[in-house]
């Protein structure tokens, strides 16, 4: 038993299914056994499924729905059967798609993140490069090289990205912003004195759903504003346990503890969207929370500068490198391979781009598309993408999914024991980053 179940254990966890290295090299056994019949199914595919696609992803509220939609339209124009295979939570959904992909069973197609996620399926061969599909589309051209970077894998792509986003804004209803006469916040000083005079007027000042991946995004955002580019990479990029011990990280666990006192009672295991919907019943001022965010908003006819504002980053303002991307598992099936091949053709059609992000809220991946229709906030982000100084890499891109599901642990814990002392929390902060020192 590995250190990392052990501590999940002792905190009365289970390991995280899909996530765990020891049960994905466990699962991968059961993989050869399966090959045979996989091979069999394979051989008596009707000849008429060569466009059909299976894809497993997350995007279930109404604005998601609606985003993703522009997908399977697009790939059945295309000539393709998009097979709707959404699942609520992310958390919930990845474990259910890459256990289906050791076991044999892939879905032809799945939402991921970019950077290291993926990284152990390309590495087992369990998924397909799409080289071919990139160098016949120009993908060099048109992605950014980090985007590109998030994707790959000694050399190869193994994901179609589809978007850029970033997980730390801070969102807000500005008639109630108008009503008080505050403000919007630049830093984490000014947003505790406008949620004070909201919380003195009656108002929720922070609308937060306590679910574990909130919890960390949360906090994660509050390290890169509060704690600055050199903590956060020491963090992330080298692991580096002695960081956490010093002032810097000591503000960032008492700013990211002071944000419990301006939620409500009912915070914890709410969704994101409904946090979105206290901002727009003004039931709550303000809400962090990713670029996703603004499909909410659209949704409930909001227009961006109008009915709501936007703050890239409460101190320094930092854009964290985000993308969602869809990987291909391997498949025996020519028919699959194809759906596949044509699916990433769809997604980074330009004006498939233009349409899925207008109704996502995020910025379409590639840097050769018309932007002018983008609403006031994602030009904000995309100001952001044109300075490197603002641009840094996300958790993801940094360090793999044990590492980031460890910590994640460590930051519920201390989010849920107000009686624990940021010295303790950067202690056992310290004690998973010094794990998995390389």
């Amino acid at each position: 038993m590995s250190a990392i179940v052990a501590r999940r254990l002792a905190r009365g966890k289970a390991p995280r299914a899909a996530f765990n290295r020891e049960e994905f090299q466990m699962m991968s056994k059961y993989r050869a056994l399966l090959g045979a019949s996989m091979l069999a199914v394979a051989a008596v595919q009707p000849a008429g499924a060569a466009e059909k696609a299976e894809v497993l992803h997350w995007w279930t509220t109404q604005s998601q729905s609606k985003a993703v939609k522009v997908f399977a339209d697009a790939f059945s124009a295309a000539g393709g059967e998009w097979v709707d295979n959404a699942i609520v939570n992310g958390d919930v959904a990845k474990p259910t798609g890459i256990n289906r992909i050791v076991g044999g069973n892939p879905p032809t197609v799945m939402m991921m993140n970019a950077g290291k996620q993926f990284g152990e399926l390309a590495d087992q061969g369990l998924l397909r490069n799409l080289d071919d599909v990139a160098a016949a589309e120009g993908w060099q051209a048109s992605l950014p090289a980090d985007v590109l970077a998030a994707v790959s894998r000694d050399g190869h792509i193994y994901a179609v990205p589809v978007n850029l986003q970033t997980p730390n804004w801070l969102w807000y209803n500005k008639a109630l912003f108008e009503k008080f006469g505050v403000e919007e916040p630049k830093t984490w000083e000014d947003f505790f004195a406008v949620a004070d005079t909201f919380q003195q007027g009656g108002i929720i000042p922070l609308a937060f759903g306590a679910q574990a991946w909130q919890q960390h995004q949360l906090f994660n955002g509050v390290l890169a504003g509060a704690g600055g580019r050199d903590l956060y990479m020491s963090v992330f990029r080298d692991k580096n346990p002695e960081a956490v011990r010093g002032a810097e990280f000591k503000r960032v666990a008492e700013v990211y503890a002071k944000l419990r006192s301006y939620t409500d009672p009912g915070s914890p295991n709410r969704s994101f969207n409904e946090a979105a919907s206290m901002v727009i019943t003004g039931k709550a001022a303000m809400h962090i929370m990713g670029d996703w965010e603004k499909g909410e908003f659209t949704s409930a006819g909001w227009v961006a500068g109008k009915d709501y504002g936007c703050v890239l980053g409460l101190g320094e303002q930092n854009f964290l490198m985000d993308s969602n991307v869809f990987i291909m598992p391997e498949t025996r099936s020519e028919s699959g391979a194809k759906a596949q091949d044509l699916m990433a053709r769809v997604m980074l059609d330009k004006d498939v781009q233009v349409e899925f992000n207008n109704l996502k809220g995020s910025i379409p991946v590639r840097n050769d598309v018309d932007t002018s229709g983008l609403d006031a906030c994602s030009k904000i982000g995309l100001e952001a993408l044109k300075d490197p100084g603002k641009q840094l890499a996300g958790p993801d891109w940094l360090a793999g999914a044990d590492m980031l599901n460890s910590l994640a642990d460590v930051v519920v814990e201390y989010w849920a024991t107000p009686s624990e002392t940021p010295e303790q929390f950067a202690e056992k902060y310290a004690a998973v980053l010094a794990e998995f020192q390389e």
